[in-house]
């Protein structure tokens, strides 16, 4: 069992378990929500989509990336077909967060602080000081949830807990720079042919003071490493049928 030891500090919230549960449930629902909203706007990878406000700014080797401007910053979403991977697999590879080192290269730490239920998680994701410039020094104190609906679909949504919350539960290291992770998180629907479809959707605040230009950029830079996720499930696919 998961465990943390209890923090306080003097702009830090105090909040029982159970009020955590409540909060981070009815935040989630909204998270999970816009994710399948974004997910379902178009299915097809090789499509444009101009009506829906998502610009497309990349296809490579049937990976489509694209962004939609959401108040100051932008949503970034990445999409791909995996073929001969079903649902489970990709999500098994996706949510071992031991492992998550592997495909994100600039990824110092990635822990459990609270399991609040069976699928509802409270992780930090630490970025270090030797990590690329926009990077570097940032920490995320992140709510995950995991869900499966009724046609088979997996969702996992993911976001920061408000910054009052997060210091409570683990206070800020002096050296770092608490980035807020807006709603993203992957959703990924089963084919009939036991392949999958994944689309992953990303909006991130490194904080910190960086032109905006660079927030966005970093944006684009973070949504790119999925290529790295995307080589280690079919790699894991590939060994599991050897």
């Amino acid at each position: 069992m998961r465990s943390t030891s209890p923090a306080t500090c003097s702009r830090s919230w105090s909040i029982s378990e159970d009020s955590l549960r409540r909060y981070v449930f009815h935040a989630s629902e909204n998270c999970i929500q816009e994710l399948l909203s974004a997910s379902d706007s178009d299915r097809s990878v090789e499509s444009s989509n101009v009506n829906d406000g998502w610009k497309i700014l990349a296809i490579d080797n049937g990976m489509e990336i694209s962004k939609r401007r959401s108040g100051s910053l932008h949503t970034f979403r990445s999409r791909w077909l995996l073929k001969s991977v079903s649902a489970q697999q990709f999500i098994t590879v996706a949510n071992a967060i031991d492992a998550a080192k592997q495909w994100d290269p600039d990824l110092v730490e990635a822990r459990y602080i609270k399991d609040l239920e069976e699928n509802l998680s409270i992780i930090r994701l630490r970025f270090g000081d030797k990590s690329k410039p926009l990077f570097r020094n940032r920490e995320f104190i992140v709510y995950e949830r995991r869900e499966t609906m009724d046609d088979g679909t997996l969702v996992v949504a993911v976001a920061s807990l408000p910054k009052e919350i997060a210091d409570g539960l683990h206070p800020k290291q002096n050296n770092a720079i608490r980035g807020l992770l807006l709603q993203s998180g992957w959703v990924v629907e089963k084919l009939e042919d036991g392949s999958c479809m994944v689309t992953y959707i990303v909006q991130l605040d490194p904080a910190g003071w960086l032109p905006k230009c660079f927030v966005n950029r970093f944006n684009t830079k973070l949504v790119m490493i999925i290529e790295n996720l995307k080589n280690q499930v079919l790699a894991c696919s590939t060994n599991g049928d050897a």
